[in-house]
């Protein structure tokens, strides 16, 4: 994956020098290279871009008064001589602020946080539509493991256990591994067939054979209710179902 860059620099030399940089660079690739804002802000707006390489100091329209302009910025690395301009650019959030003459460390430095960033844009994005919702009404969702999208009935899953960076989910037959965050998946599963119990934990309402102190049995396993949950989970779980005296 590389990063497309638009270089934004009046002064021939500082240009070129740029060009050569992002040639050096594998993760980056240049979409276009211009002298004024003008040339730029047309191209940002007929082109998708990921990384704004800008000067400040240019002749009619300045880098600061470009950046303002845009509606959706792509993520940018402001360069200049004057170092004073360091506080106004970071207050338009940029990524980084390079001070002229720029040593090529410096610009990897730069450009490499923007790609992290960048990366970890990509993969909140496709975190939140790996999970595939049933919210027609249909008895199953679809989850993305490596590569296949799996097809898994709601009647299947027993748990759902969050670990570090990603979530198990266990049916009766398999486990299935995937990189969702547990809040994800339970803002899209049915409230009505599936509790949260804990910070790390989503149990299937109907696949609860026991309630034993501060745990739930399912199957095999013990799945333990957080304290300050455990009031609403006993309560959702037993409902007007307990036999009394």
């Amino acid at each position: 994956m590389k990063l497309t860059c638009v270089i934004v620099e009046d002064e021939p030399v500082a240009r070129r020098g740029m060009e050569e940089y992002v040639d050096q660079t594998s993760y980056l690739e240049i979409l276009a290279s211009c002298e004024n804002a003008a040339i730029a802000s047309d191209i940002l707006q007929g082109k998708s871009v990921d990384l704004l390489l800008l000067d400040i100091h240019m002749p009619r329209v300045t880098g600061i008064e470009l950046l303002r302009s845009l509606r959706n910025p792509p993520l940018t690395i402001l360069t200049t001589a004057y170092s004073e301009y360091a506080l106004e650019g970071y207050s338009l959030d940029v990524v980084d602020y390079l001070v002229k003459p720029i040593t090529y460390e410096r610009f990897l430095r730069a450009t490499g946080k923007a790609f992290e960033i960048h990366q970890l844009r990509q993969v909140a994005k496709q975190r939140s539509s790996d999970l595939v919702s049933a919210e027609s009404g249909a008895p199953y969702f679809f989850i993305k493991c490596d590569n296949r999208y799996e097809k898994v009935l709601f009647s299947d899953v027993r748990y759902i256990e969050a670990l570090q960076n990603y979530v198990v989910i266990h049916t009766s037959e398999k486990k299935l591994i995937t990189y969702l965050t547990l809040t994800g998946i339970e803002s899209q599963l049915p409230k009505d067939r599936f509790l949260k119990v804990h910070k790390s934990f989503l149990v299937s309402i109907g696949a609860i054979q026991a309630i034993d102190g501060s745990d739930l049995v399912v199957g095999n396993a013990r799945i333990p209710i957080s304290r300050s949950l455990k009031d609403e989970v006993v309560s959702r779980i037993l409902g007007n179902t307990l036999f009394r005296r």
